[in-house]
């Protein structure tokens, strides 16, 4: 890996993977709760906005 010069702004991109990288799992149970979030989200929208058909 190539070291900054102190002129250079690293990109959030690689911030955001060193600190991902220094907090490790912290990181990781994160995410996860985060994508397990998402998904409950969209769960939760889409059985609110299912269509209601006759007959059924």
């Amino acid at each position: 890996m190539t070291e900054e010069t102190p002129g250079d702004k690293p990109s959030f991109v690689k911030l955001a993977m060193r600190n991902m990288v220094r907090k490790g799992r912290q990181s990781l149970v994160h995410f996860g709760l985060t994508a397990v979030g998402l998904m409950a989200f969209l769960t939760l929208i889409a059985w609110l906005g299912r269509p209601q058909l006759p007959g059924g």
